[in-house]
């Protein structure tokens, strides 16, 4: 049984008749609770993008309940919601994320970028990917690269892993939620696939959740802030620059499979100003694909 099982079954572990006092909140202390009340005083202040900050201690999906509270009207742009364990968390194509609660950082931000034109807003989620890599850059000490279009990888003894990946969903006609899911702490028996990966197996000089989300909300409020001052353009703001440095499905050759079927070999070559990935074929062609198209992307 794991001390997840034993938190959610307070019975468990009793041995000869003998009861142990029921697992709490501090049952694994390698995994303290967040402290929401310290993570409000250090985001939520006067003239920032943040406005509140809730931490539930469980949820089905923190994207849901946001886009939920969003369409009635229970929430203001910079709205964050934490989460210290999802049991119904979802990736694109709503593919499954669980971890153990409190071994990761599990949250959604409402976003209204009022004055961005809306065919800029599939820059979003690459925007986020930038910020979350940046934020940890500084705060974790890990070198992390970006798959495009949505996932965060992490090296774990020379090989790249997947230990994030980012949601965006419209929230009525003037918001969007963008989740982000990030393994810290997970440990290799614990990984759900043994392609995963964490901060932690990625050797983190940092796994304390608090200051790590405080870094990835700022950054995520300072290229936010870039990009909505320059009109949603990826180019003026700088996103796309630093996002292609940190791409690293770049430079490789990749299988993209779209619908119907159909799948697209070649070289990625770029990522161009709608955040299409583009891809050069053997005959020569550069075929541009958009997040929305992709099925499964992978190396070829």
């Amino acid at each position: 049984m794991t001390p997840r099982d034993a938190e959610r079954d307070p019975a468990a572990g009793r041995a000869g008749g003998t009861p142990q006092a029921p697992a709490g909140r501090w049952s694994d202390l390698d995994r303290p609770p967040l402290d929401a009340a310290a993570l409000r005083r250090g985001l939520v202040r006067a003239g920032a993008l943040w406005t509140g900050l809730e931490v539930v201690p469980r949820t089905g999906s923190t994207n849901s309940d946001l886009v939920a509270r969003a369409a009635a009207g229970k929430a203001a742009e910079g709205t964050v919601l934490v989460a210290e364990e999802q049991t119904s968390g979802r990736g694109r194509l709503d593919r499954q994320w669980s971890a153990p609660a409190r071994s990761g950082l599990f949250f959604s931000v409402l976003l209204r970028p009022a004055g961005v034109p809306v065919a800029r807003w599939g820059w979003l989620p690459l925007l986020t990917g930038v910020a979350v890599a940046t934020g940890l850059s500084r705060a974790a000490g890990v070198d992390t690269s970006l798959k495009w279009p949505n996932d965060l990888l992490v090296t774990v003894g020379g090989e790249e892993r997947k230990a994030g990946g980012i949601l965006a969903e419209r929230a009525g006609t003037d918001g969007v939620v963008v989740g982000v899911g990030l393994n810290v702490s997970l440990r290799a028996d614990e990984l759900p696939v043994p392609q995963a990966g964490s901060l932690a197996l990625a050797n983190a000089v940092s796994t304390d959740r608090d200051p790590l989300l405080r870094a990835v909300l700022r950054s995520l409020e300072d290229w936010y802030g870039r990009w909505r001052d320059a009109e949603g353009d990826p180019a003026a703001s700088g996103v796309q620059e630093t996002y292609v440095a940190g791409c690293a499905t770049l430079g490789r050759t990749v299988r993209a499979e779209l619908p119907g079927d159909r799948a697209l070999v070649g070289e990625a070559v770029a990522v161009d100003g709608d955040g299409r990935l583009v891809i050069a074929t053997p005959d020569g062609a550069r075929e541009p694909v958009g997040a929305g198209d992709i099925v499964h992307l992978r190396p070829a």
